[in-house]
């Protein structure tokens, strides 16, 4: 491989605050780098301590602690450099680094400037901006290194790289999964290799940590800006590039690294993992998020409460995906309201999906909430209250088997309910994971469809997909009664949630006013119990929780 540069971009999953773990798999990656022939070895922004590490940051044990792996990681960075993110204190001042490490130890550092303060992030609240660093040597030549943000914000950093000599680029993010994302990345690094002529290697974090994934699909750029390789989506994985840097140019900044070429190695083939169409991107965000959500947080198992609809049937199939039927289990609840056809079409998804189906009918329980709130209702009729402590009900044993077992419960609602609040506080919304809180009505649907088709089979029954929607708390109930038709809300919410158009905005798309209004006060409405819900997979670019921040206690009205 003369003349060309062999780059590791070793695409991990660390877990946060498992820092010893964490070192001991960078080293891991760093020895299969090593024996693949690479001179450089890059791992993604804050591997060392998994990202976001949030308030940990603000612990001197938790920024000692991972000073120490980080040395620990270096003992092992011989023969190769290695480019690894890690918070790094100097002068009581914290900085998100790229730590430069060879000879066993570590050569210096590269800092984060640009520290982004928006949606799901808050670097601000923690580290200092820092300054242009030295270029990196290995493989024989001069790389550039950026850290995330560092490449989305403005030119001034590369431009300065490039014009210091750096005959590659290479760039370490932790960036979280949204869709869309993917083509952002590559639109904005093949840019930037094309716009200076240089080759540009994209090395990003993946799993999931809490309601964020991270999706892999580390990538390499020629210095035309066009895709070389890609690493698989949501897998860890090592790629193995071999880069031609440009032509050589004189150093004018301090470097730091190893000097010598690389020893004579056969090229590699540089693999191309293909692109996901939207709903198996989607798909495998869900899965990885619960899978790893389970997993790093001691889980061995999960309950889901089975009802016989849409929502929890594409819960089901994605935890039986994430974590094997074996470590599943379904709960089927029927009050007198239920349809023989929902519990027929429980049993068969569970049997479907392989899991076992537990019946715990409520109708005796219904019977002594209402014999014991009888004396204080006396006078009034049935309303909204006896439907809620149907639900309420339910919750309430979900999580006595939870608690009795150990196992995670797993919520069902969806984004569209989610958001106008059509939703009982304490009783569906009650778990530990919302697997598919930030997935509208139609995108669930959809899920379903396409896992079918993946299947070969109705795997989530036809009748299930095909039947009208309905809580089933009281009689002939519809979800229509209460809402707009899911195709026109999703199109109105995904509108006023996603685009941040007000009321008129929204009208001028061919709604009516008292539609639109009728919506948005749901969803300012509802605040109140979307902060008490649990958290769930990060799918859209605005999700309620990190993305979405509005006071509850709030008089605007978005008119």
């Amino acid at each position: 491989m003369s003349g060309a540069a062999r780059v590791a971009l070793a695409q991990i999953n660390p877990v946060v605050g498992a820092l010893e773990d964490n070192a001991e798999l960078i080293i891991r990656y760093l020895a299969l780098a090593r024996d693949a022939g690479a001179g450089l070895a890059v791992f993604p922004e804050l591997a060392i301590c998994g990202y976001p590490p949030e308030d940990l940051l603000t612990l001197p044990a938790f920024i000692r602690r991972c000073a120490e792996a980080a040395g620990r990681v270096a003992l092992h960075a011989q023969g190769i450099v290695a480019v690894v993110g890690a918070p790094v204190e100097v002068a009581g001042e914290l900085f998100n680094s790229a730590l430069i490490l060879g000879e066993g130890r570590v050569l210096g550092r590269v800092d984060k400037a640009e520290l982004p303060n928006y949606g799901v992030f808050d670097e601000r609240r923690y580290f200092t901006p820092g300054r242009n660093g030295p270029l990196v040597s290995a493989c024989g030549a001069a790389a550039g290194v950026s850290v995330c943000e560092d490449i989305w914000v403005s030119n001034d950093l590369l431009t300065r790289q490039a014009a210091e000599g750096a005959r590659f680029l290479v760039n370490l993010s932790s960036s979280p999964y949204r869709l869309g994302a993917k083509d952002e990345r590559l639109r904005l690094v093949g840019g930037h290799a094309r716009r200076l002529g240089l080759p540009m290697l994209y090395c990003n974090l993946v799993g999931g940590q809490d309601e964020l994934v991270f999706d892999g699909g580390s990538f390499a750029c020629g210095p035309d800006g066009a895709l070389m390789a890609r690493a698989r989506f949501f897998e860890e994985e090592l790629l193995i590039v071999d880069v031609a840097p440009a032509a050589a140019r004189p150093a004018r900044r301090e470097m730091i690294g190893i000097a010598a070429d690389n020893p004579e190695a056969p090229p590699v083939a540089a693999p191309l993992a293909p692109p996901l169409a939207d709903e198996e991107e989607i798909y495998s965000a869900l899965r990885l998020g619960v899978r790893d959500y389970v997993r790093k947080n001691g889980f061995k198992a999960v309950v889901v409460a089975l009802s016989g609809g849409v929502d929890s049937a594409l819960t089901l199939a994605v935890a039986v995906d994430a974590l094997g039927p074996e470590a599943v289990t379904a709960v089927y609840m029927p009050s007198p309201f239920s349809s023989p056809q929902s519990g027929a079409d429980a049993a068969v998804t569970a049997a479907n999906l392989g899991v076992t189906l537990l019946t715990l009918p409520i109708e005796a329980l219904m019977r002594e909430y209402e014999q014991a709130l009888a004396p204080l209702f006396a006078g009034r009729g049935r309303d909204i209250t006896e439907e809620n402590i149907q639900s309420r009900i339910r919750g309430s044993l979900l999580m006595a088997l939870s608690n009795k077992f150990g196992w995670l419960a797993l919520t069902t609602g969806n984004k569209s309910e989610i958001a106008v609040g059509y939703c009982t506080l304490y009783g569906d919304t009650v778990g530990g994971f919302a697997v598919i809180k930030d997935l509208f009505k139609t995108k669930v649907y959809a899920l379903c469809q396409w896992r079918n088709r993946q299947a070969g089979c109705a795997l989530i029954p036809r009748s299930v997909i095909e039947k009208e929607p309905s809580a089933e708390l009281k009689p002939d109930q519809r979800d229509s009664d209460s809402l707009p038709e899911y195709p026109v809300l999703d199109r109105i919410l995904e509108e006023y949630i996603e685009r941040r158009k007000d009321v008129d905005e929204i009208v001028k798309l061919g709604y009516s006013k008292a539609l639109v209004r009728q919506v948005v006060r749901m969803v300012d409405k509802s605040e109140y119990k979307r902060r008490q819900g649990p958290i769930g997979v990060k799918i859209t670019p605005k999700a309620f929780g990190r993305d979405r921040r509005h006071p509850i206690t709030n008089r605007f009205e978005n008119e």
